[in-house]
C-alpha cells in the first residue's frame, strides 16, 4: 500500500462546485450540531525520527525476559536473520493466489523442502504443506483416525487448553466422543488406559513434552494402544525432537505440532504453522495439501501440489 495523499485545496473547492455546495461545512449542515465534532484534539505531526523516540520511549517500559519458561505453545526463540531476508523475497511475497501451483516451481520446492525437513524431525513417512496451527493439526488427526465401529478418542494427560478445546470443537461436529485421562506426572497407567480404550476407540493423543514438561514413556503407551486396534497420535514441539525419540521411533501414526518455534516470532499468540506428518499407511487420510516430486515430459525433475 503506498503513501496516503490527501485531497487538495483545488480537489476539495472542485468537488464542492460539481455538487452546488459553498463549503464543507454546508454538506453537513443536516447533521444536528450535537453530534459533530467540536474540537479534533490531535497533536502536529512528527518526523520520521521523532516518532522513533516516541515509540522507543514507550517501548522502554516493557520488561524483556532473555529466558521465558512459560507461554503455552507461544515462546520468544530467538529467530536467525536469514529467515526474515529470505521469507520477504518477492518470490514468496505476493498478493497471487497459485491457481496454477506447477508454475511456481520455486515455492513448491521450498514447501517440498519443509515437508521433507518434517519428516526427519518426526520420524515419519509422510508430511503435509501444513494446516492452520498446532491445534488444528491435533484436531486434524484425530478425524484422520475416525472409522466407522471406532469414534471415541482419548487425550492423556495435560495438554494445552486450546488444543483440547478445538480438538472437542472438531469431533462434536462428525459425532465423535471425546475421553480426558489423567496422568500423574510422567506416569500412565496402562491398564486404566486399557480398560478405557474397549473396541470403540478411534485413537490416543498424548503431547510429549507435556503441558508442564512431563516425559512420558511413549514407547509402552503406542503398544497397548496398538494392542487394542487404535491408532496413536503424538503431539510434540519441533525443537525437543533433537534431544528426545521422535514419534517415529516411538510407534506413533500421526505426529503433530506447533510451528512456531521453527522461526516465527510471538505475533501476541498466533495463528502461526501446524505441522502434520504421519505413516504411509495413514497417507491416504492426510488433510490440506501435499507437494510431490515427479518428472515433467522432458524427463526434468519438477514438484506438483
Amino acid at each position: 500500500m503506498g503513501n496516503y495523499v490527501p485531497l487538495t485545496e483545488k480537489d476539495i473547492s472542485e468537488m464542492l462546485e460539481a455538487i452546488g455546495v459553498s463549503s464543507p461545512d454546508a454538506l453537513f449542515s443536516d447533521v444536528p450540531k450535537k453530534i459533530k465534532l467540536k474540537e479534533l484534539n490531535i497533536p502536529s505531526g512528527k518526523s520520521e525520527q521523532e516518532v522513533f523516540e516516541v515509540m522507543k520511549s514507550l517501548a522502554s517500559k516493557n520488561t524483556v525476559y532473555d529466558i521465558i519458561l512459560r507461554g503455552a505453545g507461544s515462546y520468544n526463540h530467538y529467530i536467525p536473520a536469514l529467515v526474515k531476508s529470505i521469507t520477504s523475497r518477492s518470490e514468496f511475497v505476493t498478493a497471487y493466489t497459485p491457481y496454477q501451483a506447477e508454475i511456481s516451481q520455486g515455492i513448491l520446492q521450498a514447501i517440498f523442502e519443509y515437508q521433507t525437513m518434517v519428516c526427519i524431525l518426526t520420524g515419519m513417512d509422510v508430511s503435509n504443506a501444513s494446516v492452520y496451527n498446532g491445534a488444528s493439526a491435533a484436531a486434524e488427526a484425530v478425524l484422520m483416525c475416525r472409522e466407522r465401529d471406532r469414534n471415541k478418542a482419548i487425550i492423556l494427560g495435560m495438554i494445552r487448553p486450546d488444543t483440547l478445546k478445538t480438538i472437542k470443537t472438531y469431533a462434536n461436529a462428525q459425532g465423535m466422543e471425546i475421553l480426558e485421562m489423567e496422568a500423574n506426572d510422567t506416569f500412565v497407567d496402562l491398564e486404566k488406559l486399557n480398560e478405557l480404550m474397549g473396541e470403540n476407540t478411534a485413537c490416543v493423543y498424548i503431547e510429549q513434552p507435556g503441558y508442564y514438561g512431563e516425559i512420558y514413556g511413549v514407547e509402552k503407551i503406542a503398544e497397548k494402544v496398538h494392542s487394542n486396534g487404535a491408532k496413536f497420535i503424538v503431539g510434540c514441539n519441533p525443537t525437543s525432537l533433537a534431544l528426545l525419540k521422535s514419534p517415529g521411533e516411538c510407534g506413533a501414526d500421526v505426529a503433530v505440532g506447533e510451528g512456531q518455534p521453527l522461526g516465527l516470532p510471538m505475533a501476541f499468540g498466533g495463528p502461526y504453522l501446524g505441522f502434520m506428518s504421519c505413516t504411509e499407511k495413514m497417507m491416504r487420510k492426510l488433510p490440506g495439501r501435499i507437494v510431490g516430486e515427479t518428472v515433467d515430459h522432458d524427463g526434468r525433475r519438477a514438484f506438483v501440489l
